[in-house]
């Protein structure tokens, strides 16, 4: 098996054996980075990575420039506020890093479907790091190398996802994948956070937290954001922490091995309360170095397919 792409664009599209591929190749990432006699393989020596977020995250964008910098590349940032607000297209924009000589295009940008159409246009290699409300599907595979190392194999898995889905693209992102894994996936949310036909997918349908933790091997809680972006969706974030915050007595319906998990950043005491964060269960911490591991391995894996050939 192998990953012959040379666009990291979403989850959706990608079968099961290269979303296990891409895991695997990043297991062999994190051995290298928590290893203190390893040398770092420099698989993009002489490569440019560029990142292009027009949506803040210094978390994620940290993550991705550290990939790059430990694999040899050199990091370029571009200020989007100094493009996109002054009427640049993506597709200029894209042209313009492709004259500059950037090999990895990272984007970030709040309109769904964006790297996929800057991937039109340009000869780097695009890295999705999330779309509008669409996918965000690196964060989904640091979610899905956390399982694996917890659980080892996700065949028949029980994963409860609680919270906003609508609004959230990792935990679209995890959906496809996990179903594509043979997990379970169970959702539990105000049907006004959830996205039109999601049950379609083979997903359960909860709206009580108690009976859709019930066995679960995995819990995802999601972010809930702006409180105005909810005012004509639910009735009032005390509400939504009434009946769906993930708490100690909640968590006692799962099974007893349960793993805990947030892609943050988290909003304590609003959808996990603070003693399920710090908990035996909670993975929520451990998930760093695994976000690095990943982003190289898709850095290296994309550059065996080539990116930075220019589009004119």
């Amino acid at each position: 098996m192998s990953f012959n792409k040379k666009h990291f664009l979403d989850l959706k599209t990608l079968t099961e054996s290269e979303i296990s591929y891409i895991i695997d190749s990043a297991q062999k990432m994190k051995y290298i980075l928590l290893s203190k006699n390893a040398s770092q393989p420099l698989y993009l020596k002489g490569k440019t990575v560029a990142t292009l977020f027009d949506e803040e995250s210094s978390r994620s964008k940290l993550s991705y420039e550290l990939a790059a910098l430990n694999l040899g590349a050199k990091v370029i940032h571009l200020h989007t506020d100094k493009h996109f607000k002054k009427g640049e297209s993506l597709k200029d924009i894209g042209r313009y890093i492709d004259q500059i000589g950037a090999d990895f295009i990272v984007i970030r940008h709040e309109v769904s479907g964006s790297p996929h159409h800057l991937s039109k246009y340009v000869g780097a290699s695009i890295l999705n790091a999330g779309d509008g409300m669409n996918e965000n599907p690196s964060q989904s595979l640091i979610d899905l190398m956390t399982i694996q190392d917890q659980k080892k194999s996700f065949k028949d898995l029980k994963v409860v996802i609680i919270g906003d889905v609508m609004h959230n693209r990792v935990a679209k992102s995890n959906i496809w994948a996990l179903k594509k894994l043979g997990a379970h996936v169970a959702l539990v949310a105000p049907p006004t956070l959830l996205p039109y036909g999601i049950a379609s997918t083979g997903v359960e349908i909860h709206t009580s937290v108690a009976e859709a933790v019930i066995d679960a091997d995995v819990i995802m809680t999601l972010r809930m954001n702006d409180k105005n972006e909810y005012n004509r969706l639910i009735p009032s974030i005390n509400e939504y922490k009434k009946l769906y915050k993930l708490d100690v007595q909640r968590l006692s319906y799962a099974k007893d091995d349960v793993i805990v998990m947030h892609p943050g950043p988290i909003n304590r005491g609003i959808e996990i309360s603070s003693e399920v964060i710090d908990g035996e269960s909670s993975l929520i911490s451990k998930q760093q170095v695994n976000g690095v591991a990943i982003r190289m391995a898709l850095y290296h894996l994309l550059n065996k397919k080539g990116g930075g050939q220019l589009i004119v």
